[in-house]
């Protein structure tokens, strides 16, 4: 045996006993470095795959709810029932005509509707809405028809057209926001520029009471309604892809010139087939009752319209 190379029996031990302790200590010692580094590392989301689609949990997508930007275009199918007085210097004057049945204007008509949404911030946001309905219509009048100062002949062939305007700003605060809902109430602006325009053959009587014939005439009363408005409106994630909006305005007021109440309720269905397009179906109902003293219109109005809307949705 060659002793030479053999170490010590006591040493030997000790050194294999020395190493194996250290083991312990020096996975003690990685795994507190390990804990230290995970304290210190960044805590922001952490994308999987590029646009494999996968995220880590508590990371929020780019939705619709959180876009800036949203707008929807489309038709309106809307039917109108419209009814005024139009109060004349003449005693007496100031039947209510009903639009709707005398001209036949209560039918279906397709319009364009226009909604925009402007997220300032997620809390602060800004809705615009412009839709026109104008609508002409020529009958063969079964009996008088008085408006103001102007009474339109029995059997004689008189046209109707109703223009209506309405454009509405409104800011909004988000009380409630979550990835898949946001809930949002304000106010603003609701201008309604209405005008009534009819023409035909027609008697005239003045201030005193005195009737003149005119052969053609047109009696033209414009009803510029600027109302305040509050409301609420609500966004539900269905799905990633299918969201319900519903909206609920209404008001009643008595300021200067106007005095009335007016709502608005609408709801509408969306399906996002791309992620900044998609389609939806609608439907909108609005009824307004005001009455009105100025030069430009003096009486009342009741109008109603309401309708199924088909729209193309925009959201970035």
């Amino acid at each position: 045996m060659r002793s030479g190379n053999r170490l010590p029996t006591g040493e030997g031990d000790a050194t294999v006993n020395t190493r194996l302790r250290s083991v312990p200590g020096l996975l003690a010692a990685l795994l507190a470095g390990g804990a230290d580094l995970a304290l210190a590392a960044p805590t922001e989301p952490i994308a999987v795959g590029g646009n494999s689609g996968i995220q880590v949990e508590g990371t929020s997508t780019d939705t619709y709810i959180a876009d800036k930007y949203q707008f929807s275009v489309g038709t309106f199918v809307v039917g109108s029932n419209l009814k005024s007085t139009f109060d004349g210097t003449a005693v007496g004057s100031g039947d209510q005509v009903d639009f709707a049945h005398t001209f036949d204007m209560n039918k279906d008509y397709t319009r364009f509707r226009l909604d925009g949404l402007w997220r300032i911030t997620p809390k602060h946001h800004v809705h615009f809405v412009w839709f026109q309905n104008n609508i002409t219509r020529t009958r063969t009048l079964d009996k008088d028809l008085a408006w103001g100062d102007y009474t339109f002949q029995a059997n004689a062939e008189v046209s109707a057209e109703s223009k209506l305007g309405v454009y509405e700003l409104t800011y909004e605060y988000a009380f409630i926001r979550k990835p898949t809902l946001e809930v949002a109430a304000g106010a603003g602006i609701h201008m309604m520029n209405m005008s009534i325009l009819l023409k035909g053959n027609a008697t005239y009587t003045d201030a005193n009471g005195d009737i003149q014939p005119a052969e053609f005439s047109t009696s033209n009363s414009n009803l510029p309604a600027p109302f305040p408005v509050i409301g609420a409106r609500a966004t539900w994630a269905v799905t990633p892809t299918i969201f319900i909006e519903p909206e609920l305005q209404w008001f009643a007021f008595h300021y200067d010139a106007y005095n009335g109440n007016w709502w608005d309720a609408r709801v509408a269905a969306k399906w996002m087939f791309t992620r900044h397009w998609g389609v939806g179906l609608g439907y909108d109902a609005f009824h307004v009752n005001v009455t009105v003293d100025k030069a430009s219109f003096n009486g009342n109005v009741t109008l109603g319209y309401s309708g199924g809307q088909l729209m193309i949705v925009g959201s970035y």
